[in-house]
């Protein structure tokens, strides 16, 4: 009986916590959800290297590097933009390889009139083709970095910054601080400057090695959920074995009619298209997409076909199509997370290269354009796909068409994470016993009816 009534109210105690256990369930959700951490790029982020090479009469000069660490996330046009808030009264005289979206208010300065005065400026790049004189080591790409995977010599900016009124010793040097990073929109969380070792920098020579003055580093991640409330891409999927084509998922990156969740939408057979996509903006790169009108409403649909099927291997092909009319994709790429990437065995027309973020598993592969052939994705249209195809050889311990096995199980473009279709949605095996039966079936009803007409005759 003690325990017959006992066990009724331990059972309700556990369903109903008390509200601070709410609470706390609550805030651990809304913190891991935001959180910028991504499993397959743990170590990826962008690392800002402020180093100062020498002291001036009212102030220092000092080399800005930026070095993008991730693995498959870069920046495409129009480029970056690095802010910060300056911790005094300092004003930047002159720059080199870079310069201000602003210069303010510089009235109080008669004769020599600093390059800006902002309490908190605004630096981006400059433009290839720059005049030497205005150039550094590592400058004038237009604001456009490559990922450290695909290319570690163009994954790396840098400009120079000669700042007055600020202190001469790095005792009484104050940090910037409140540093924001956009690529070229949001997405971009930076933490405070911290002081660190100074840099050491080997001489062209190779003999000598000097070192900064001083150095602090600023470090920058990314959240998808930051940089857009909803998703850039999606994926389809078909195969040879099943007559069924399992498309994006409707409403994907939003539906059509909100403009607020999915951007503008156009339609493809509308007279007016072309006026419509030359308003799209300058050098077709819109940060707001300017979509095809679809289903799914996303800029990028990523199809995977699994195509043939050899003794020793099997063949998928790899589509990458934009609908954006107002963006062309330039070095692009593709994340795949698929076990039988430890048995590429060729690949067409894509680069490739292995990601092991655990450790010598070897399940997630990055691919990426050819340079000059197809590393520029462009924008809606005729033109807007870009494809390969993968030749894989069957382990046969694990290979297998059966349950879905054959399609990927996650997809990135650009570094965001594309949305999948429903597991229960994928293009099955048709069922290899019930064809058999049906066969066998009829076979033995032809014998009959061929006895029958015999025996009638």
């Amino acid at each position: 009986m003690l325990f017959r009534f006992s066990f009724p109210f331990t059972i309700r105690f556990f369903f109903i916590p008390p509200p601070c256990i709410l609470l706390f369930v609550l805030f651990s959700f809304t913190c891991f959800n935001s959180t910028a951490y991504d499993p397959l790029d743990p170590n990826g982020n962008i690392t800002i290297k402020w180093d100062i090479i020498s002291w001036t009469p009212d102030g220092y000069v000092a080399v800005v590097t930026m070095y993008n660490f991730q693995q498959y996330r870069h920046i495409s046009a129009p480029g970056w933009s690095l802010g910060w808030t300056w911790a005094k009264k300092e004003v930047i005289w002159s720059m080199m390889g870079g310069q201000t979206t602003e210069q303010g208010d510089c009235s109080k300065y008669k004769a020599n009139i600093p390059h800006c005065c902002k309490k908190n400026p605004i630096v981006v790049d400059l433009l290839p083709g720059t005049p030497y004189n205005q150039q550094i080591s590592n400058c004038c790409k237009g604001g456009v970095l490559s990922s450290w995977a695909q290319d570690q010599s163009k994954a790396v900016a840098a400009f120079q910054v000669s700042v007055g009124s600020a202190s001469t010793t790095n005792k009484t040097v104050k940090v910037p601080k409140d540093f924001t990073l956009k690529a070229p929109g949001p997405g971009y969380t930076c933490g405070p400057a911290t002081i660190v070792k100074p840099t050491q920098f080997l001489q062209p020579d190779k003999r000598r090695v000097t070192q900064a003055l001083m150095t602090w580093n600023v470090t920058c991640t990314y959240s998808q959920f930051l940089a857009q409330r909803t998703p850039s891409c999606c994926v389809s999927l078909s195969s040879f074995y099943n007559n069924t084509v399992v498309p994006c998922t409707t409403c994907a990156c939003g539906c059509q009619g909100n403009s607020s969740q999915s951007g503008e939408c156009v339609d493809p057979d509308s007279p007016h298209l072309q006026s419509v996509v030359s308003n799209a903006g300058p050098g077709k790169s819109s940060i707001t997409p300017l979509v095809r009108c679809t289903r799914h409403m996303c800029p990028i649909r990523v199809h995977w076909h699994v195509k043939l099927n050899y003794k020793e291997y099997w063949r998928v092909k790899v589509t990458v199509t934009n609908f954006n009319y107002g963006m062309n994709y330039s070095d692009w790429n593709l994340v795949v997370q698929h076990p039988n990437f430890d048995n590429l065995t060729q690949l067409f027309s894509f680069n490739y290269k292995a990601i092991t973020p655990y450790g010598s598993i070897n399940d997630t592969a990055m691919l990426w354009g050819l340079k000059f052939y197809n590393d520029f994705l462009m924008q809606a249209g005729p033109l807007g796909n870009v494809q390969s195809e993968l030749l894989f050889r069957k382990d046969k311990s694990t290979f297998t068409f059966d349950k879905g096995w054959a399609f990927p199980r996650r997809v990135y473009f650009n570094g965001d994470v594309c949305v999948m279709s429903p597991p229960d949605a994928y293009p099955w095996l048709p069922n290899a016993g019930s064809r058999q039966v049906v066969s066998l079936l009829a076979l033995v009803m032809s014998s009959l009816v061929a006895l029958v007409l015999y025996a009638d005759t």
